[in-house]
């Protein structure tokens, strides 16, 4: 009897432990369960940390890259901005030269004719450039281009001027009033204004020695008026030459030439 009870008891215990195991054995694999899912959820977390550290990388690339362009681009403005200065500084420079030569060219001439009457002779710089006019009755007789002997003195002394600055050019230019005229040597006031200028260029080249290659001969008619035609004085102040002393052109452009521009 004792035996069987023995036997019965170790049976209720082996059942018991059995339960108990399962039971365990059941929360163990909810724990595993879970444990997996939270390793799941783990390796998600690390793909989307790894993907985003993946596109910051990217954009770190990108913006080194544009960085790197922007730097290069201020580069190149600070240089084009440094040679804009530099030129706008000589540019500066030579026209302040150019207007210093200017006065002192003036001062030259109005000191060589000093004797010679202001109404006859105007000494005067505009736009840069120096103006000397000559009034028609000191140069030549009504209707006529030939020069007179009184405005020989005149050229000689302005030739003995502008061959000094040999690297300035002379334009002479005829002009007249409305008056029309026409005689057996003149057509019109565009033939007179014409050859008034031609025979101003010839005394200063052949008797003179004034360089021909400097010298240009123009007329502008009654076109360009210094004054109103309606009055006699009106129309004696429109009678003249200009001679027109002048930078060389080629020299004047390369004054404005602006320096190249960095790409």
């Amino acid at each position: 009897m004792k035996k069987l009870n023995s036997i019965l008891l170790l049976a209720i215990a082996v059942v018991l432990l059995s339960s108990c195991n399962k039971a365990k054995l059941a929360e163990l694999e909810r724990e595993l369960e879970l444990k997996d899912d939270k390793i799941e959820l783990l390796e998600e977390q690390l793909g989307h940390l790894q993907q985003t550290n993946g596109s910051l990388l990217d954009r770190m690339s990108d913006l080194s890259i544009i960085n790197k362009t922007g730097a290069e681009s201020i580069h190149k403005s600070l240089e084009n901005m440094t040679q804009q200065y530099s030129f706008i500084q000589d540019l500066t420079t030579k026209i302040h030269s150019k207007d210093s030569l200017n006065l002192a060219l003036v001062m030259n001439i109005k000191r060589s004719l000093s004797n010679i009457d202001d109404d006859d002779v105007q000494v005067e710089v505009k736009g840069g450039v120096v103006y000397v006019s000559i009034s028609d009755k000191l140069l030549f007789r009504s209707g006529s281009s030939k020069i007179t002997s009184e405005a020989s003195e005149v050229l000689n002394k302005l030739a003995l001027v502008i061959n000094d600055h040999s690297d300035l050019n002379i334009l002479v230019e005829g002009h007249t009033d409305d008056v029309p005229i026409s005689n057996s040597c003149m057509d019109d006031n565009w033939d007179l204004s014409v050859k008034r200028a031609t025979s101003v260029v010839r005394m200063l080249v052949e008797d003179y020695y004034v360089d021909p290659s400097r010298m240009t001969a123009a007329g502008r008619s009654e076109f360009i008026p210094k004054e109103d035609n309606s009055s006699s004085a009106g129309r004696s102040a429109n009678r003249r030459t200009e001679i027109i002393i002048t930078p060389k052109l080629d020299q004047f452009f390369q004054l404005l030439e602006a320096p190249a521009i960095a790409d």
